[in-house]
């Protein structure tokens, strides 16, 4: 280990849980982290799965035939089943072969989270299970979206990952994350770190599903950095039942016209708790930040946070926060903006109500049923205009809102 596992417990045990602030703390010594190592997928790949696990793998955006996809990474547990990819310049392989093959890893590895930040990146590094490193050489732009799975089997484990995502100088890559749990699975923990690094005019696009079991707790913690130039896409949707997730990831916009556009979708489902959200540092002149989050609430709690930061003249930043409360529930909004020079530009709106029952009543004097006309407006509401997004990557997430809408009504 590059930490001494000691030195991180203890700093581990010290730190502050900023519970007011992230949500409820979780004892990680309820779960497991010994998992049974399995071998490597046949030439079949993800179709040699069993189909009601496939099935799973569909609902969180994978395509198992890998058709439409560039590459792909594939972790069952602790063991990464499947990993290749099939665009040359496009680099996809687990973090512990990278860790001991490739000295250029270090330059990256633990650079934008810090080790000792809280129990759960200690935990990481402790006992690290594996993760991606994906990486799109310069100049270099994808034709399909790279697609990467982070799935639990067994129950009660502790999965601990540590991804890597680079987009070189002038590159473009589209990746599609689905994090999802085996259909019997009841109960268990993800520990994710994922650090991005978009160089100079590069463009990541990383779209993220969770297909999480009821009973699941889950804790990413994640960075990025953006040169001069860069475009960082970071969409998030999350519309099946979880105990406790709660993320903040941080972006440093540290080159001039570095853009970070965050879209979130949520459906907080009874007995769930979600706190989630985003902070952007906005340092260089023509810098542009944007975080926009949908959340509805059908008897879950939901924090949806943002903070955008602007440090210097000559930037611009927006955020927006609307949330729907359908069958109870509670939905907090906390959106804050901070300027700190003469010339910045930011705004915020947020809300959170009901459907307007006027609107369910005009469709349903169009023909629609009271269940098809709230189910049109939700559709409508979740509905969020990404720009820059592969159609491939739209496609998926217009499929996840209406897989989801049959579970809503």
């Amino acid at each position: 280990m590059h930490h001494a596992a000691e030195h991180l417990k203890e700093k581990a045990s010290k730190a502050k849980e900023k519970r007011a602030l992230l949500g409820p703390d979780i004892d990680l010594a309820q779960f497991v982290t010994a998992a049974e190592s399995e071998g490597r997928l046949g030439p079949d790949g993800l179709l040699s799965l069993p189909e009601n696990e496939r099935r799973t793998l569909i609902m969180a955006g994978l395509d198992p035939e890998e058709g439409s996809r560039g590459g792909t990474f594939f972790q069952k547990d602790a063991s990464v089943l499947h990993c290749r990819s099939k665009q040359p310049g496009i680099e996809v392989m687990p973090i512990t072969e990278a860790l001991e093959k490739h000295a250029w890893i270090e330059e990256y590895y633990w650079k934008l989270v810090s080790v000792d930040a809280d129990k759960y990146t200690a935990a990481a590094e402790i006992g690290l299970h594996n993760g991606y490193v994906i990486r799109a050489l310069p100049g270099v732009k994808s034709i399909y979206p790279i697609q990467a799975c982070l799935y639990i089997g067994k129950e009660g484990l502790q999965q601990n990952v540590h991804n890597i995502i680079i987009a070189e100088e002038d590159s473009e890559l589209h990746i599609i994350t689905g994090c999802a749990t085996s259909p019997h699975l009841k109960r268990g923990a993800h520990v994710g770190i994922s650090e991005f690094f978009i160089k100079k005019n590069a463009k990541l696009s990383f779209t993220m599903i969770h297909n999480w079991a009821e009973d699941m707790v889950v804790r990413p913690r994640s960075a990025a950095r953006v040169e001069a130039g860069g475009l960082f896409l970071n969409n998030y949707i999350c519309m099946k039942p979880v105990k406790s997730l709660q993320m903040y990831p941080v972006t440093h916009l540290e080159g001039e016209d570095a853009v970070a556009r965050f879209y979130s979708i949520i459906v907080g489902s009874p007995g769930s708790e979600y706190d989630l959200g985003g902070r952007v540092f906005l340092k260089q002149p023509g810098n542009r930040a944007e975080i926009i989050a949908r959340t509805i609430s059908n008897g879950g709690k939901i924090i949806a946070r943002g903070h955008l930061i602007g440090e210097v003249p000559d930037i611009k930043a927006h955020l927006e926060c609307r949330g729907l409360i359908l069958k109870g529930g509670v939905i907090h909004a906390v959106p804050e903006l901070e300027g700190h020079a003469d010339g910045v530009e930011m705004s915020h709106e947020a809300a959170v109500g009901k459907i307007a029952q006027e609107e369910i009543s005009y469709l349903m004097s169009r023909g629609l049923s009271e269940d098809e006309a709230t189910s049109t407006i939700v559709r409508g509401f979740l509905s969020v205009d990404i720009p820059g997004l592969p159609a491939e990557l739209k496609a998926e997430i217009d499929r996840a809102i209406e897989e989801s809408d049959k579970d809503m009504m």
